[in-house]
């Protein structure tokens, strides 16, 4: 979520509910302003009200990465925008070539952009399986294309296509 604090636009990585007590529940905020990448903390109480910012959104196809920057095309009016890799977040470890996205614009400046829930990728290094090994709760490591390292059943060998959550860096199923 993106939020206007003190006249700048911040980016909410952390929200904690807090109760001292026989004392008014507060809210913990850990924020990162996007202007200069600073984090910070702030406790709202209950009387106060954030204003949350307005965002555009556009249907994008992602290009390129040309260093630490990321090409983005409009899909109606083909205009290139340039995010940094900071404020893609985890997202950078999932831009492909051709990827549909969602980027957030916020007074006609990109700030963010919104990959799909899951995505499909192929693994290109996992330890073999060894027959010894226990069927329950046991999984190994697998490097998948995008150099993203995740758990897998053993059942799954180099080669496969996985289909991962983008949320949480989590295996979810084979394709």
């Amino acid at each position: 979520m993106l939020i206007v604090y003190e006249g700048e636009l911040h980016r909410v990585l952390t929200i904690q509910h807090i109760t001292q007590g026989n004392k008014r529940g507060k809210m913990q905020v850990e924020m990162r302003r996007l202007r200069d990448g600073v984090k910070m903390e702030y406790r709202y109480r209950s009387e106060d009200t954030v204003e949350k910012a307005t965002l555009e959104q556009r249907d994008m196809e992602y290009l390129y990465q040309e260093g630490d920057n990321h090409c983005f095309m409009d899909t109606t009016s083909y205009e290139q925008v340039h995010l940094n890799k900071e404020l893609l977040g985890n997202a950078v470890h999932y831009l492909q070539p051709n990827t549909k996205v969602v980027v957030d614009l916020y007074e006609e400046k990109p700030v963010g952009v919104e990959i799909p829930s899951t995505m499909d990728l192929k693994v290109i290094e996992t330890e073999p399986v060894f027959k010894s090994a226990t069927a329950a709760s046991s999984y190994k490591p697998a490097k998948l294309e995008n150099g993203l390292t995740v758990k897998v059943p053993p059942f799954i060998k180099e080669g496969d296509t996985v289909r991962v959550d983008t949320g949480t860096d989590e295996y979810l199923e084979r394709v």
